[in-house]
């Protein structure tokens, strides 16, 4: 590394970290690397997290950056959440920790307020504008949480007065092709509300092929492009399911009422028919706009009981004719994935419990995917990807979800990992979808499992939106669209309205087309902030339910590794928390140049290592959870 500081005038976004301090990120550009300058609490104070800036960054003699002279771009943020404080005769803001640093004059005109109020305020350049008080009682930590990630749980009230004239509009039906008399179930948890799929299988004639039917809400022919309701939905981008509370992407009175495909209830529904061979194959793909009735309601649970045992439950036997069909359509698309290969979608999750009195958050437990559950992924899978094709062999610009194959460097921590925990992967240079299958089937129902596919998941990064084709790979796929949920996913939408415009004859706009990939940027940044959102949540009732846990021991094992200590994922329940490295005995520690391992004088933590670990402590309002070792 060359000793020489050097400097360089960079344009980047503000991170803040929860202790006063900030980073500044600057994305690799043409012909400039990237990087990651600390801001001293001194430049950080007038800026917020997500701002962009000009500032100049220094390389130290160790090959650290530093930035200073900071100067604000622009301000993406348009709101904020922080406590009052009152210092004579001056009204602050403490601000969110994640969000910014320090107090801020806050303007309150006509409003009384009182120290350690909790408000929302608009962010007007330099200035903070009350924008609501919090009532008492309310839960801070979600409402921070919700302003710190741009969410929101109203609907704006032009979206509201849009609602009355879409329901009472008439929506032609007769251009449709009818499967009413199709025998056609949906399968859900108990609990939801939305429901927008919907399958059916004709029995195999004499060549042995089915036809599967995917039959998906028409959401499009509800929420007209451009409308309030729609630029309320594209802003949202997607449902957030926070735990304990869901914001929709729909307003309710839409999303459950009439587009969710209630059963015995004529609903407006786009379909992919899918020719399935003995082998699994798709040998054809047709799609279409439909008229769909649902014969039955089912749940995971009697679909599961069912398969595994033959039980058919009062709200099966109007369909159990049907029932072998959808059976044999589901073990033909398992057979063909498994010749190509690619990772099963559905896995253990953490699911909370609440107190049936209070609501309160009572325990952590895991949940393990059913046969039913893996069923109506094979079935989602199929028709996403025979949809992709399909609108590819068109030439029809649509959003399309892919995601490149894993880099050295990830590939080498899950090698690590893997290796520690006593599953040898030995994948090659250049991993192939199939080489990874063989490697989940290793790890597939050990305890080591949550951990292993937590590693496994980032090893392979995420998946992204594009108006570009391309493979998925962790699916196999070739090419790979979200079309399954309209209702939840804003991608989903548009790919629905790509596909109708085709379906209607419109073809003078079948060329690329920017604002597609604009839209795919806007979804792309949503999402992860939305998934950020869902990721805070949980750790923070993750803490707040740990907190009845100190002093408890469990097994676990190492997840990450950081500067900091390590990240260790607990067999059960599914919580991670941090091992200090100041806290380990025959320390100093410090990580190895791939953070692979966190390295002392005589001993050595590494990525998979199984460990006893004793909750020390819990911090909610960071979402933190503190081991110590237990021996």
């Amino acid at each position: 590394m060359d000793p020489t500081p050097s400097s360089r005038s960079v344009t980047g976004h503000v991170e803040v970290h929860p202790k006063g301090f900030g980073f500044l990120v600057v994305k690799p550009s043409a012909g400039e690397p990237g990087l990651s300058a600390f801001i001293p609490p001194a430049e950080l104070s007038p800026f917020l997290a997500e701002d962009l800036v000009s500032a100049t960054a220094r390389r130290a003699e160790d090959g650290r950056w530093s930035a200073s002279g900071l100067s604000l771009v622009k301000r993406s943020r348009e709101r904020v959440y922080g406590e009052v404080v009152l210092r004579d005769t001056r009204v602050l803001l403490q601000l969110d920790r994640e969000v910014g640093r320090g107090e801020w004059p806050l303007e309150a005109p006509g409003v009384e307020l009182h120290a350690g109020d909790a408000v929302v305020a608009r962010v007007d350049a330099g200035t903070l504008r009350l924008e609501r008080r919090l009532e008492p009682g309310v839960d801070r930590a979600l409402e921070r949480l919700l302003v710190r990630q741009g969410l929101h749980r109203d609907f704006p009230s032009e979206a509201h007065a849009e609602l009355p004239a879409l329901l009472a509009t008439p929506h032609a039906l007769g251009h449709r092709r009818d499967l009413r008399s199709l025998p056609t179930v949906t399968i859900d948890a108990p609990s939801t509300r939305v429901i927008d799929d919907a399958l059916s299988v004709l029995p195999a004639g004499g060549d042995g092929a089915l036809r599967v039917f995917v039959s998906i809400a028409d959401a499009a022919a509800f929420v007209p492009e451009g409308s309030a309701l729609d630029l309320e939905a594209r802003a949202r981008a997607t449902n957030a399911y926070l735990s304990d509370t869901m914001l929709p992407m729909l307003p309710e009175a839409l999303s459950a009422e009439w587009l969710s495909l209630k059963p015995h209830e004529e609903r407006a529904c786009l379909t992919v028919e899918l020719r399935l061979d003995p082998e699994g194959h798709v040998t054809s793909v047709d799609v279409y706009e439909s008229l769909l009735r649902s014969w039955a309601r089912l749940n995971y649970t009697e679909v599961a009981a069912w398969l595994d045992t033959g039980e058919v439950s009062e709200s099966l036997a109007p369909v159990r004719e049907a029932l072998p069909w959808l059976r044999a359509a589901s073990a033909r698309l398992a057979a063909a994935r498994a010749g190509r290969g690619g990772l099963e979608m559905t896995r253990d999750e953490a699911h909370f419990t609440f107190d049936d009195v209070t609501g309160e958050v009572s325990g952590i437990e895991a949940v393990r995917p059913t046969s039913a559950h893996a069923l109506v992924e094979r079935f989602m899978v199929a028709a996403n990807e025979a949809l992709a094709g399909w609108l590819v062999e068109r030439g029809v610009p649509a959003l399309f979800r892919v995601q490149e194959g894993p880099d050295a460097q990830r590939l080498a921590d899950l090698e690590a990992f893997a290796r520690q925990a006593g599953f040898p992967p030995a994948l090659g240079r250049a991993p192939t979808p199939r080489a990874l299958s063989a490697f989940e089937r290793q790890f597939t129902g050990t305890p080591a499992e949550p951990a292993l596919r937590a590693v496994l998941r980032r090893a392979l990064g995420s998946s992204r939106y594009t108006v570009v084709p391309g493979p998925h790979f962790g699916l196999a796929a070739r090419a790979y669209v979200h079309f399954t949920s309209p209702i939840r996913r804003y991608a989903d939408l548009a790919v629905h309205r790509a596909l109708k415009r085709y379906l209607h004859g419109q073809r003078d706009w079948l060329h690329e087309d920017p604002e597609v990939e604009r839209l795919a940027v806007h979804l792309n940044a949503r999402s992860r902030a939305v998934q950020r959102a869902e990721k805070e949540r949980q750790r923070l009732l993750e803490a707040r339910v740990m907190a009845a846990h100190v002093g408890q021991v469990f097994t676990g094992r190492i997840t990450r590794v950081r500067t900091s200590g390590v990240l260790v994922q607990l067999d059960s329940p599914l919580v991670e928390g941090l091992l200090p490295a100041d806290g380990l005995p025959g320390g100093p520690y410090t990580p190895d140049e791939r953070e692979t391992s966190l390295v002392g004088a005589t001993r050595t933590f590494s990525l998979g290592l199984p460990l006893r670990v004793r909750v020390a402590s819990t911090d909610e309002g960071l979402g933190r959870v503190e081991l110590a070792l237990a021996e």
